[in-house]
């Protein structure tokens, strides 16, 4: 590629800033040393990234933020695409069939299956329909604060669709919102944990993929641990 064609770090983070408002050079320059992207090197010993490189930033971005994607899965993921081959969408949501004749809630439900990386901005009549959540749970959800709007808008997101889609499901097996509460109340006690852990590293610039790593391996470790007590 002509070097007119590359950019320098410095270029490419407002390319990806809209999309990543808390991405920060250094996020990038951390992303390099884990090998996940690779831009090549001028002769004074900058980095030069690519067309491709930028995407594969994106990609590798919203794998963290919309499926908290641990950075071991992501480079798997990485390496088949590498390798020519397309990784399973076995990460997205696992969202309802809907049973609705409306055709608004219907090209929202396709538009999500078809575009997993895509962010999800949902009114709460579109939350219930794409969900299949009845909207007395949902109600009950709110009341409990399990479920908020994004932060300064009246939209939801793909964390607000998982936990719908997933108390529907629990109902199956006579789960309800009680059972939810315990859940809500143990992910607090994890958060604190989390948060009091990483406070000595709030200082430097890599507290942000600090936080993001203390994270998946509480989640990890949640995990194996309910594995173990369930199957052993």
């Amino acid at each position: 590629m002509p070097s007119s064609q590359l950019r320098s770090i410095g270029d490419v983070l407002p390319l990806l800033k809209t999309e990543f408002p808390d991405l920060s050079i250094s996020k990038i320059r951390f992303l390099e040393g884990e090998g996940l992207v690779t831009p090549e090197r001028a002769p004074s010993g900058y980095r030069r990234y690519s067309d491709a490189d930028v995407e594969r930033l994106r990609y590798i971005l919203r794998m963290q933020r919309d499926y908290y994607m641990p950075l071991k899965k992501i480079r798997e993921r990485l390496d088949l695409i590498d390798q020519g081959v397309e990784p399973q969408q076995q990460d997205t949501p696992d969202l309802p069939v809907l049973s609705t004749s409306s055709a608004s809630s219907k090209n929202q439900a396709d538009e999500v299956e078809a575009d997993p990386g895509k962010p999800i901005k949902l009114t709460r009549r579109e939350l219930i329909k794409v969900s299949g959540l009845s909207e007395a749970t949902l109600l009950e959800l709110e009341r409990l604060q399990m479920l908020l709007p994004r932060r300064g808008t009246m939209f939801y997101g793909r964390e607000a669709l998982m936990i719908c889609v997933v108390a529907r499901k629990m109902q199956i097996y006579g789960m309800d919102t009680r059972h939810l509460r315990a859940i809500k109340q143990s992910a607090e006690r994890e958060a604190a944990m989390v948060e009091q852990a990483i406070m000595p590293l709030r200082r430097y610039p890599q507290s942000t993929e600090n936080l993001q790593e203390a994270t998946q391996l509480v989640l990890q470790a949640h995990a194996a641990l309910m594995y173990v007590l369930l199957h052993h």
